[in-house]
């Protein structure tokens, strides 16, 4: 399983779905609350090449960008593989 991070903020529903939907393939990952470590905001911006929003996800070294393209890539059978590597 690829190493898998993610930037979230507790009270966002968008991450929730997404850690929820990682969750449910048995995926470990690292989870930045960048509400309780805002010193982790200006790494999230420049690793996702300036996208500002969350959630962030990271997954090996790809950039999947936000919950929708979580989803995006799952829908499309895209996801489990890029899980593996």
């Amino acid at each position: 399983m690829q190493k898998i991070e993610l930037y979230t903020k507790g009270y966002c529903p968008y991450c929730k779905r997404a850690k929820a939907l990682l969750e449910s393939k048995g995926a470990s990952f690292t989870d930045f609350e960048i509400d309780k470590q805002p010193e982790l905001r200006d790494e999230m911006i420049t690793r996702a090449n300036g996208g500002s929003t969350v959630p962030q996800i990271f997954i090996g070294e790809t950039h999947v960008g936000g919950c929708d393209d979580l989803f995006a890539l799952e829908a499309a059978g895209k996801l489990d593989p890029l899980l593996q590597g």
